[in-house]
C-alpha cells in the first residue's frame, strides 16, 4: 500500500521533486527499507543512472547463472560515483545474490589538455576534476582505484586484476580521445570477462547549448566510431527508458552487446515470456 501511495506522489507534478528528496534521504539513513528493485523503478536514490545499471546487470548475471560481476567507472574525480557503487553494493547481495567489483579509472590529476576539436576546447580545459586520492581512498572499502592514462592502464587490466565478468560500466571520460581509448576495455579475446550484454552510462551526451553536444564530437563521436569499427559489438542507445517522460537520464544509458560471446544466445526470460504468453491466451 505505501509503495502505490509513493509511486501516486512521485507520478504528479505537486511537491514531487522535495517528496523524492526527503524519501531518499530517510533511505540513506535507513529509517525507510524498501526493495532495490522500488528504489531502481522509482528513481529513490542520488545517483538513479547508476543503480540502474548495476541492479540489472547484476539481474542479468544472475539470469546467466553467475555469482560475481565488475563494475567500471571511468572518470572517477571526486570519487562520488564509487562511493555510491560501494553503499549499494550490499544491498544488491542482500536481494539479488550477486557480489560486485568495483574498480574505477582516473588519471588523478584532472584532465590533460585537449588534443582537438573532437574533445570539446571551448567547453574543457586542462587540470579540470583533479582527485583527492588520500581522502578518497579513505571512504572506499573495497573499489580499487587505477590511476593513469586509460591508454595505458587498459591494457594491463585484465592481467593485473583478473576481474569477475564485466556487468556495468559508468563512463565520464568528457573527452572524445579519452572515451575512444577506454574501449579498449572490450578487446580481450577472454569471454568470461564479460557478460554478453553490458549496461552502460555515457555522462557526455546531453547537456545544454554551452556544451553543444553531438555526434560529431565528444563521447557520442566514440561511441559511432566504435560501431563503425566493429562488426560483432555495438554500443546502441536503450530503446526502454527512452519513452518514460520523467526519468532525465534515459538518453545516457546504452547498451553494449557482443554478439559473438558464447552467452549471448543463450534464454534467460523464461519468467518474463510464460507471463507475457497468458495475455495472449484466447479467452472462452
Amino acid at each position: 500500500m505505501i509503495i502505490k501511495i509513493f509511486k501516486k506522489i512521485l507520478n504528479g507534478e505537486l511537491f514531487s521533486t522535495i517528496f523524492k528528496k526527503c524519501l531518499i534521504f530517510l533511505i540513506e539513513k535507513k529509517f525507510l527499507s524498501i526493495s532495490i528493485k522500488t528504489l531502481v523503478d522509482l528513481d529513490l536514490s542520488r545517483r538513479p543512472q547508476y543503480l540502474y545499471c548495476l541492479y540489472h546487470s547484476a539481474i542479468l548475471a544472475k539470469k546467466l547463472g553467475l555469482r560475481k560481476i565488475s563494475v567500471i567507472e571511468f572518470g572517477v574525480a571526486g570519487g562520488n560515483g564509487v562511493v555510491f557503487l560501494e553503499n549499494y553494493k550490499k544491498k544488491i547481495y542482500d536481494e539479488v545474490g550477486i557480489e560486485i567489483e568495483i574498480y574505477g579509472f582516473d588519471l588523478g590529476s584532472g584532465l590533460t589538455k585537449p588534443l582537438d576539436y573532437r574533445d570539446l576546447p571551448y567547453w574543457f580545459e586542462e587540470g579540470f576534476f583533479k582527485m583527492d586520492i588520500e581522502k578518497l581512498n579513505k571512504k572506499l572499502n573495497k573499489a580499487k582505484i587505477i590511476i593513469g592514462d586509460v591508454k595505458t592502464t587498459i591494457p594491463n587490466f585484465f592481467k593485473q586484476n583478473n576481474p569477475a565478468p564485466i556487468g556495468a560500466i559508468f563512463n565520464d571520460l568528457d573527452y572524445y580521445t579519452s572515451t575512444k581509448y577506454s574501449f579498449e576495455i572490450f578487446k580481450n579475446d577472454n569471454n568470461d570477462y564479460y557478460l554478453p550484454r553490458i549496461f552502460c552510462y555515457f555522462d557526455d551526451v546531453i547537456g545544454s547549448e554551452k556544451e553543444m553536444y553531438g555526434k560529431f564530437n565528444g563521447q557520442l563521436l566514440a561511441i559511432q566510431e566504435f560501431n563503425d569499427e566493429n562488426k560483432d559489438k555495438k554500443i546502441g542507445l536503450n530503446q526502454c527508458l527512452i519513452s518514460k517522460e520523467k526519468i532525465n537520464y534515459k538518453f545516457q544509458i546504452y547498451y553494449y552487446h557482443n554478439f559473438q560471446h558464447k552467452d549471448y544466445n543463450k534464454f534467460v526470460h523464461k519468467e518474463e515470456q510464460s507471463k507475457l504468453s497468458k495475455y495472449l491466451v484466447l479467452n472462452n
